[in-house]
C-alpha cells in the first residue's frame, strides 16, 4: 500500500455511499444515468491523477453506458477490477423507499421499526446487526456499489505509486440484474479496447458480494476461483385438445406439462456435483401456465414450462441431452399411467389417442421445418421476433411466443413437446492452466494464506461463485457451449443478440467483494470493518501480486 489504512478506508466509504445515493433500479432512468456520472465523476478526481477515463453504450439506441477507466504503470500487463451498478428494485422498502439509497438515514428508521417489529428470525439477526455497529444498510449498498467503490480505493493507492508495475482498468457495467447487457457489451469491447490501448489483459477481479449468515462472516469472506453457470431449458407442450365433457377425446398438454415438472424437479441427472466442494444445486421448475387466453371447458392445448439448471462444468448440450431424456420419460410415463387408470372401468372400450407417441422436437428442428414448408415463412418468423423484441415481455415469454409461431407454421401436428432454452444463458467459469490464470490462482491462494496474519481475517478461497455473474462472460468459459444455446433459443439474434464471435472475453477471473446479508431485501446490509477497511487492502495487495 502507498496510501495509508484510513486514507484507503475513507476512499471506499466516499465512493460506496455516492454510489447508492444514485438510485439506479435495473431498467430505470436512474441506472442510464449512472454511467455518464460516474464516468465525469472519476475524470475529475485528483485521486486517480488524470486517468484515461471514458464510456460506450451497452448496444445501439439504449441509453445505459459501461464505464471505464485506464491507470498506466509500466509494460502491458492489464489486471481489469469490474463490477456491476445497477440494483434490484426498491419498491419493497414500503414507507421506506425514500430512504432505501441512503444508508445513514435508513439504519437509524430501520433500527427503529426493528425494535418493535423484528418477528422473523432474518429481522432479529438485522436488528443486533445494526445495533452492533458494524453493518450499514441501503439498497445496492452490498450487492454491489461497496465493491465497485473498493475498486477504486485500488486504483486510488495504484496512482499514487510513482514506481507502479502494469495497468489497472475499471469496468462498471449495468445491468447484472436482468441480463447482463453491460458485461455482455464490456466482454465483447475488451478484445478492441486491448488493442486500442496496446494492453495485455492478465486477469480480472469481479467485485460482487456474497451474502453470510454464519455468526462471524467466515464464508462471506472467500476469493471464489469461478463461476456457476445457468440456462434455461424450456419444454412447449402440444396437447390434442378437446371439450372437457369429453376428456378421452383428447391429451391435456397441462396435465402433460404437469408430468414433465413433475420429473424434472430436484432430477439428479440435471444437479452437477463435480465441483466437489458443496452438493450440486438441484433443478427446478421457474414457471408452467397454459396457453389458454381465457376459460372455456376446451382442455388447454399447449402449455408451456421453464427450468433453472445450475451447472459447474456440464456444458448446455450435457444438459440439454439429460433434459430431453427426462422429457421423454416423462411423456411415456404420463400415458402408461393414463391407460392403466382406463384399464377395467367402464371406459376402457371408448375411443381414445393414447395409442399416438408423443413427439419430442428440439426448437431448431421445429424451425427448420417450418422454413421447408415455405420459405417465405423464415422472414415471418424474423418479423415477430423482431415484435417481440420491441415489447416488455420477459425473455421467456418471448420464447414462448415465438415457438408458438413457428409451431403454427411447422405443419406439425401433437401431442408434441417442443424443447429449447428461453433465457440468457450464463457458462460456468473455471480458472485454467494457461500461464496467466496459473499466476491468478497462485496469488489468490497466497493472499489467503497469509491474510490472517496481515489482515488479522480468515479468508479462503472456494471453486465457485455461488450465484451467477457476470463472471460468465468475462472468465474462461469456453464459447464453443453456446452452439446447441443458439440453435434453440428462439429469442437468439432477435432478443439476446449475441455476438458471432467475443460474447465472452476469456480473461482468468476470480471474485473477491464485501460480504453482508440478506440482499435483494430491505434488509440489505453490508459488514462495514470487513467492506470499506479490510477488502480494499487485500485488493490492494492481490493486485500487486498479479502485477508484480
Amino acid at each position: 500500500m502507498v496510501l495509508g489504512r484510513e486514507q484507503t478506508a475513507a476512499i471506499t466509504r466516499q465512493w460506496a455511499l455516492a454510489l447508492t445515493e444514485i438510485e439506479s433500479v435495473s431498467g430505470g432512468a436512474g441506472e442510464a444515468a449512472l454511467g455518464p456520472w460516474l464516468r465525469d465523476a472519476l475524470a475529475a478526481d485528483p485521486a486517480f491523477g488524470g486517468a484515461e477515463c471514458w464510456s460506450f453504450p451497452v448496444r445501439e439506441g439504449d441509453g445505459r453506458h459501461c464505464v471505464a477507466m485506464l491507470l498506466r504503470g509500466s509494460g502491458r500487463e492489464t489486471l481489469i477490477l469490474t463490477g456491476h451498478f445497477d440494483t434490484v428494485s426498491i419498491e419493497d422498502y414500503g414507507e421506506l423507499r425514500p430512504l432505501a439509497t441512503q444508508p445513514d438515514a435508513l439504519a437509524e428508521r430501520l433500527k427503529l421499526r426493528l425494535e418493535t417489529a423484528a418477528h422473523t428470525a432474518a429481522e432479529q439477526r438485522a436488528k443486533a446487526d445494526l445495533a452492533s455497529g458494524d453493518f450499514m444498510p441501503g439498497r445496492g449498498l452490498l450487492d454491489m456499489k461497496a465493491g465497485l467503490a473498493a475498486g477504486l480505493a485500488v486504483c486510488a493507492d495504484y496512482a499514487a505509486d510513482q514506481n507502479r508495475s502494469g495497468n489497472l482498468l475499471f469496468l462498471a457495467v449495468p445491468d447484472e440484474e436482468v441480463n447482463s447487457v453491460g458485461a455482455r457489451a464490456a466482454a465483447a469491447m475488451l478484445p478492441q479496447i486491448a488493442r486500442d490501448k496496446n494492453l495485455d489483459l492478465v486477469g480480472a477481479v469481479n467485485l460482487d458480494a456474497i451474502s453470510d449468515d454464519s455468526e462471524d462472516g467466515h464464508r462471506g469472506r472467500v476469493i471464489a476461483l469461478g463461476t456457476i453457470g445457468k440456462v434455461l431449458p424450456t419444454a412447449y407442450v402440444v396437447g390434442v385438445p378437446a371439450h372437457s365433457g369429453f376428456p378421452l377425446a383428447g391429451i391435456n398438454a397441462a396435465a402433460l406439462a404437469g408430468a414433465i415438472a413433475a420429473r424434472v424437479e430436484w432430477a439428479p441427472e440435471l444437479t452437477d456435483d463435480s465441483a466437489g466442494e458443496t452438493p450440486g444445486t438441484l433443478p427446478s421448475l421457474l414457471s408452467l401456465s397454459d396457453g389458454k387466453p381465457g376459460y372455456d371447458v376446451t382442455t388447454p392445448g399447449t402449455a408451456f414450462a421453464s427450468f433453472n439448471v445450475l451447472s459447474y462444468r456440464r456444458s448446455p448440450e450435457t444438459v440439454m441431452n439429460s433434459f430431453e431424456a427426462l422429457c421423454r420419460e416423462a411423456a411415456d410415463t404420463f400415458l402408461e399411467g393414463l391407460k392403466k387408470r382406463l384399464a377395467g372401468t367402464r371406459s376402457q372400450d371408448r375411443e381414445t389417442v393414447l395409442d399416438r407417441r408423443i413427439t419430442l422436437y428440439r426448437y431448431e428442428t421445429l424451425l427448420k421445418k417450418a422454413v421447408a414448408v415455405d420459405p417465405n415463412h423464415a422472414s415471418l418468423i424474423e418479423q415477430f421476433a423482431g415484435e417481440l423484441a420491441a415489447s416488455a415481455l420477459s425473455l421467456p415469454e418471448q420464447c414462448r411466443r415465438l415457438t408458438e409461431r413457428t409451431w403454427m407454421l411447422s405443419g406439425f401436428s401433437g401431442p408434441a413437446i417442443v424443447l429449447g432454452f428461453g433465457s440468457i444463458p450464463y457458462l460456468p467459469t473455471n480458472l485454467s492452466e494457461a500461464p496467466a490464470a496459473r499466476k491468478l490462482h497462485q496469488a489468490a491462494e497466497a493472499l489467503a494464506k497469509a491474510a490472517q496474519s496481515k489482515y488479522g481475517v480468515s479468508l479462503q478461497t472456494t471453486g465457485h461463485f455461488a450465484g451467477i455473474s457476470d463472471m460468465s462472460f468475462f472468465g474462461e468459459a469456453d464459447e464453443a457451449d453456446l452452439a446447441v444455446v443458439a440453435a434453440n433459443t428462439p429469442m437468439w439474434k432477435a432478443g439476446i443478440r449475441w455476438p458471432d464471435q467475443g460474447g465472452v472475453a476469456g480473461v482468468p477471473t476470480i471474485n473477491l467483494g464485501p460480504w453482508g446479508r440478506d440482499y435483494h431485501t430491505p434488509l440489505e446490509r453490508i459488514h462495514v470493518p470487513y467492506g470499506f477497511d479490510i477488502l480494499p487492502r487485500l485488493l490492494i495487495d492481490l493486485t500487486r501480486r498479479v502485477l508484480g
